[in-house]
C-alpha cells in the first residue's frame, strides 16, 4: 500500500505542523476479534466481568516489571502494587475481549502466527510445541528452527484467573516483511482454556523496553535498532473494515490534516497528559495522565473521576450487577457529545463505540464504555477512544499523535 513514513521535530507540547516525507513504511492488515458468544446489540456480560480483573492484572505485572528493570517504582503505580513482588509476568488476553490482531512469522523456516498487537505491554509470546492444552493453535518448535537459541530462562504468563508457564528463546521474527534477528520471545507451554479456543495465537507488545517482563528489547525496538524500519514510528487505524498497523511512519491515506503531537510524560507506557474529558463541550474531568493502550477495549479511569463523568449523563447509573466500575444508561439516550481534549485536539467519541450494548436481551439499559477502576489515579485510553482518530506512536521523539480519520 503506497504511503509516506514521516518524521518531525517536536516544537512544543502537542503541536501541529507539516511533516517531511521519507521512505515508505509497511502496513499490516489487522482484524477485530470479538466474543463468539456475543449477541448482536447485547453487551457480552461474561467478557465485561473479566475485563477489569484482566486489566488490573496486566498493569500490576507491568508496574512490577518496570520496578525490576529500573530499580524504582513507576510513578503511576498504586502504593499497594509497589509493595508486592511479582514473578516475571506477561498478561494473557482472554478470548472474550475485543482486540486487534494480524500475522507474524517466527523461526527458520518461518512459522506463521496470528498475534494481538498491544501498546500497553512490551513482550512477545507464542504457543510452543510442548503445550498440551493450546487447542488448535500452531506451535513454535524451537528444535525445528535453525535460528532459535534457548535462553534457559523460564517465565510466568499472568492473567486474571490463573497463570501459565513457558521458556524464553531468541529467534528471527518477521512482521509484514520486516525481520528482527535475535529477538527474545516467550514460548508458552500452557494456555488457559479460553485462550486455547481464541482465534489469536499470542501477543506482541509495542510499549517501551522498561515494561518488558523478560527485561528484553521489544520486537519493534529491535526493528529500529537493526534499521529495518525507516523511522521508529508506528500507527494504528481501528475500524470496522480496513484496519491496519503501519510500521515505519504514518499512512497519509488514512488521515487528513496534520498530526497533533503530545509528549510522552514517562517512557514506559505510551503515557501522555490529557487536558480534559468533556460532556456537551464542558470539561467535567480536567487534567489527568492517561495511557494509550490498544490492548484494552475500554476507556478506564479512577473511580471518583468516572463517577463525576457519568453524573453528567441523564439516566446513567452504576451497574455493579455486571461488575463494580461499570455504568449503564438508557439505550434511548446514548451520549452523543462526549469528547476528550488532548493537547490542542478534541476527539469526539462516536456513540456507536461508547455503547457496549444492552445489559440483556430486551433491556432498555445499555452498558457504557467508560469504566471506573479502584486504586488508580490515571486513565487508560483503549479501543473506545482509539477508533475515533488515527493514532501514531513515535519512539524517535517520544510522543503520541492524533489525527482526523480520512473518509472511509
Amino acid at each position: 500500500m503506497p504511503a509516506a513514513a514521516i518524521l518531525v521535530s517536536l516544537l512544543s507540547l502537542s503541536s501541529v505542523f507539516a511533516l517531511p516525507t521519507q521512505s515508505p513504511g509497511v502496513a499490516i492488515p489487522i482484524q477485530k476479534r470479538v466474543s463468539s458468544t456475543a449477541v448482536p446489540g447485547v453487551a457480552d456480560i461474561a467478557s465485561l466481568k473479566a475485563q477489569l480483573i484482566r486489566l488490573s492484572s496486566k498493569y500490576e505485572n507491568n508496574f512490577a516489571a518496570y520496578e525490576r528493570n529500573t530499580g524504582v517504582p513507576h510513578p503511576l503505580a498504586p502504593s499497594q502494587a509497589r509493595k508486592q513482588a511479582a514473578p516475571t509476568g506477561l498478561p494473557l488476553t482472554d478470548a472474550q475481549e475485543v482486540v486487534w490482531f494480524g500475522s507474524i512469522s517466527v523461526g527458520t523456516p518461518p512459522k506463521t502466527f496470528a498475534i494481538d498487537f498491544d501498546t500497553g505491554s512490551s513482550d512477545l509470546f507464542v504457543p510452543g510445541s510442548d503445550c498440551q492444552n493450546c487447542g488448535n493453535h500452531p506451535r513454535y518448535d524451537r528444535s525445528a528452527s535453525s535460528t532459535s537459541k534457548d535462553l534457559k530462562r523460564p517465565f510466568t504468563l499472568q492473567y486474571g484467573s490463573g497463570e501459565s508457564d513457558g521458556d524464553q528463546v531468541t529467534d528471527t521474527v518477521t512482521v509484514a516483511g520486516l525481520t528482527a534477528t535475535g529477538q527474545t520471545l516467550g514460548v508458552a507451554t500452557n494456555y488457559s482454556s479460553s485462550f486455547a479456543s481464541s482465534p489469536t495465537d499470542g501477543l506482541m507488545g509495542l510499549a517501551y523496553p522498561s515494561l518488558s517482563g523478560f527485561n528484553a528489547t521489544p520486537t519493534f525496538n529491535t526493528l529500529i535498532a537493526q534499521k529495518a524500519v525507516p523511522a521508529g514510528v508506528f500507527s494504528f487505524l481501528l475500524a470496522e473494515s480496513g484496519s491496519e498497523l503501519y510500521l515505519g511512519g504514518a499512512n497519509k491515506q488514512r488521515y487528513t490534516g496534520d498530526i497533533s503531537w503530545n509528549k510522552v510524560t514517562k517512557e514506559a507506557y505510551w503515557q501522555i497528559a490529557v487536558a480534559s474529558a468533556n460532556v456537551a463541550g464542558k470539561a467535567v474531568v480536567p487534567g489527568f495522565e492517561a495511557i494509550v493502550d490498544s490492548g484494552t477495549t475500554l476507556i478506564v479511569g479512577d473511580t471518583a473521576s468516572v463517577k463525576k463523568f457519568w453524573a453528567q449523563i441523564p439516566g446513567a447509573k452504576e451497574a455493579n450487577d455486571i461488575q463494580q466500575g461499570y455504568f449503564s444508561f438508557p439505550c434511548s439516550n446514548v451520549p452523543k457529545d462526549v469528547s476528550f481534549t488532548i493537547g490542542d485536539k478534541t476527539i469526539l467519541i462516536n456513540p456507536q463505540w461508547l455503547n457496549l450494548g444492552a445489559v440483556s436481551q430486551g433491556s432498555t439499559q445499555c452498558v457504557g464504555g467508560i469504566v471506573a477502576l479502584d486504586g488508580v489515579d490515571f486513565w487508560i485510553l483503549g479501543d473506545v477512544l482509539m477508533r475515533n482518530a488515527y493514532v501514531t506512536f513515535d519512539f524517535d521523539n517520544n510522543r503520541v499523535g492524533f489525527a482526523t480519520l480520512a473518509a472511509a
